[in-house]
């Protein structure tokens, strides 16, 4: 599986996923709201290491380069 996704998107994506899984993550007073937010950031994080989004695959999107 080829990356595709550039060092800049990789750091915000990390960055992302820091903020929402750690104690500064945003609390809501719905419960499926708090855990769509946490599905979300564990994604981003999964992303961040594997420099592949399957939401760039699927549009065609490949900014590996910038």
């Amino acid at each position: 599986m080829a990356q595709n996704l550039g060092k800049l998107d990789r750091i915000l994506r990390f960055a992302l996923a820091f903020w929402w899984l750690g104690p500064w993550k945003p609390e809501f007073y719905s419960e499926w709201l708090n855990l769509a937010v946490m599905v979300v950031a564990w994604i981003a994080l999964f992303e961040s290491f594997w420099g592949w989004c399957w939401l760039h695959k699927i549009f065609k999107i490949d900014n590996k380069n910038q």
